[in-house]
């Protein structure tokens, strides 16, 4: 059987993957918009974050999230393999109301 992650563990990939997002937050809300981290997944790599402000409507927010918070965050925090949009899941979901392009 295989033993979850310990706790520590947890909490140490979440500090530096939190410690990356504090220092790449200002360019974001230079531009209207706004990061939060939302979740690290240890076992995956996986880490969730939301895009709010500006970055909801940008057309370039899925390039930023890419090819640079995700880009950065592989290069300086071993065991992340990719980031997504917690917010995707939601846009258009409500009620039809929402849409995204």
């Amino acid at each position: 059987m295989a033993q979850d992650p310990q706790p520590a563990e947890a909490s140490e990939l979440e500090s530096k993957v939190a410690e990356v997002i504090k220092v790449i937050r200002p360019a974001i809300q230079a531009d209207q918009g706004d990061i939060y981290l939302r979740g690290v997944d240890v076992e995956t790599g996986v880490v969730s974050v939301e895009l709010i402000g500006a970055c909801v409507t940008c057309p370039a927010s899925s390039q930023t999230l890419k090819d640079g918070l995700e880009r950065i965050l592989k290069q300086r925090v071993e065991g992340v393999t990719s980031v997504v949009h917690v917010g995707e899941a939601l846009v258009g979901a409500e009620e039809g109301t929402r849409v995204s392009l």
